[in-house]
């Protein structure tokens, strides 16, 4: 079969870069390997809702998204915050109201002003190329860790830095540089702008789930897209590009690989691609992170003046948010089991992991947090088609080494993905603006 462009992965990257070239008259293919389009969106009834087990949550400047929402006729909600917040920290479990956790005035005062520097110094760092900033080299030699080791110094701070590092990025402080760190903050408004509700990334939900967006551009590009095809091999010539999936091969003129870099290493190439693109592909594992929700009866917590709001330095759920749906009866908790608490659990059987989640909520929220309805879950680190959420990582040395392969074409080859995004980079917002970016590669290429 063949096409003016073949799009590799049906997830919101490929599917609007598919989108817009079918849009400009040209003949286009998407090869999704699931059984399903959205990729690491992927949204599932629970109870009397509709929930997001995968990415759920949209914000101010994400244009993109918002934007394809309303043209589909989607609509959005707050996110529930009325309420206290709770910080679980060793044994101790308080809570305070606001942005800033309760923390001894030392440790506040410490926080304050690292948070400041970071978001001054973050936005230093350039968006298109971030490895010709002047402490590029520097920068990202040091890990997060390291740089918090020798920079903050109370307790307080430190476990606030480690709590914002995992709802980002679903990993460790140490497996990422400080180069790649700041410039995922600054691609998108700064570290404030990434970990607030209000006025942040996690301000807004879509009723009826994220995945809709996918799967209603899907059915507008119809029979274009093919599911349960598996990328295998992708040959290259002066002609054009042949994909072969596990049953058939197709021919195109060019196309777009929208997958995270690290499953593009299960493809082969010939001719091999250039060293720095190659090597990327094995420099940049996923983020690590299990989504889990506890169904009520009701949201009992708020009756107690909780927002449903959680962040914990403990073994399993490091933090949690009111996940319920406006107009059901039913509450909602979803808990994040993320970085090395997420590779540990993950060979655990879900009814373990269930009775973890479970117990932490009763920690967090009392008893009553025990007697739930059911339980939910979706494990990425196991999900065979993306290997882990919610984006690639950038551990010490990638940015400056490989860096400037992610969005080069290969010859023929181009590639979308939200790993490749200037701005809101990792997010669905990001997935959107490479799919346009990668469309417009291909329109203006002859």
């Amino acid at each position: 079969m063949n096409a003016d462009v073949i799009v590799i992965g049906g997830g919101l990257s490929g599917l609007n870069a598919a989108r817009l070239i079918h849009r400009a008259g040209k003949k286009v293919l998407v090869l999704e390997a699931r059984d399903r389009v959205g990729g690491r969106t992927l949204s599932k009834k629970f109870g009397n809702s509709v929930i997001d087990l995968g990415a759920q949550w949209v914000g101010p400047t994400q244009d993109r998204i918002l934007r394809l929402a309303e043209e589909q006729g989607l609509r959005t909600f707050p996110q529930h915050t009325g309420g206290r917040q709770i910080l679980a920290l060793g044994d101790k479990v308080s809570t305070y109201t606001g942005t800033i956790p309760s923390l001894p005035v030392h440790s506040l005062i410490e926080l304050h002003l690292r948070i400041t520097k970071i978001e001054k110094e973050c936005r230093r760092v350039p968006l298109e190329a971030p490895w010709t900033f002047p402490d590029a080299e520097k920068w990202d030699a040091m890990t997060v860790e390291s740089w918090k080791q020798n920079h903050v110094y109370t307790r307080g701070a430190r476990a606030s830095l480690d709590a914002a590092v995992h709802a980002i990025f679903a990993c460790e402080p140490s497996e990422i540089s400080f180069l790649y760190f700041m410039h995922y903050l600054h691609s998108g408004g700064g570290l404030m702008r990434l970990a607030d509700v209000k006025n942040g990334a996690q301000q807004d939900r879509i009723f009826g789930g994220t995945q809709q967006i996918s799967s209603r551009m899907a059915a507008d590009l119809g029979r274009r897209v093919i599911l349960s095809s598996p990328v295998l091999r992708v040959e290259q010539t002066s002609r054009g590009v042949t994909v072969y999936t596990r049953k058939t091969k197709y021919s195109a003129r060019r196309i777009i690989i929208a997958l995270s870099p690290t499953l593009c290493s299960k493809i082969a190439f010939s001719p091999a691609l250039p060293v720095a693109r190659d090597q990327l592909h094995h420099r940049m594992p996923m983020g690590s992170v299990i989504k889990t929700f506890a169904l009520y009866d009701r949201p009992f917590w708020r009756e107690r003046g909780y927002s449903g709001e959680v962040v914990s330095d403990g073994t399993c759920v490091r933090l949690a948010f009111d996940a319920s749906i406006p107009g059901s009866m039913h509450g909602l908790l979803v808990g994040f089991i993320s970085g090395e608490n997420a590779r540990e659990w993950s060979d655990r059987t879900p009814r373990e992991r269930e009775a973890a989640v479970v117990s932490d909520f009763v920690r967090f929220f009392g008893e009553e947090a025990s007697d739930h309805r059911g339980y939910l879950e979706q494990n990425w680190i196991a999900e065979e088609f993306s290997r882990g959420c919610y984006a690639g990582l950038m551990p010490p040395s990638v940015m400056t080494s490989f860096g400037n392969a992610l969005r080069d074409p290969c010859g023929l080859i181009h590639w979308a993905g939200t790993e490749t995004a200037r701005h809101w980079n990792g997010y669905m917002e990001g997935a959107l603006e490479a799919g346009e970016r990668a469309a417009a590669e291909v329109l203006e290429a002859r």
